[in-house]
């Protein structure tokens, strides 16, 4: 589970200097930087999104316990 957490942190983060790529890209046409960068950054929500249903469907199942204080008294 670690590894899948690790890898997600890791293509989060790639998109995310992939958005910066084209946000500081010189080029004419800004039109078509501004569709790139929304595309990456869309990416990197919906990967946002796919590791946190990740991580509550893992804990659900039993794979990872929470650590840590307890939430009751």
């Amino acid at each position: 589970m670690k590894y899948l957490v690790v890898m997600a942190f890791i293509a989060i983060l790639a998109s995310l200097a992939s958005a910066l790529f084209f946000m500081m890209r010189n080029g004419k046409n800004d039109k078509a930087k501004g569709i790139h960068m929304a595309k990456a950054l869309a990416v990197r929500v919906g990967l946002s999104v796919v590791l946190f249903l990740c991580i509550l469907i893992a804990w659900q199942l039993g794979y990872i316990q929470p650590t840590g204080l307890p939430a009751t008294r």
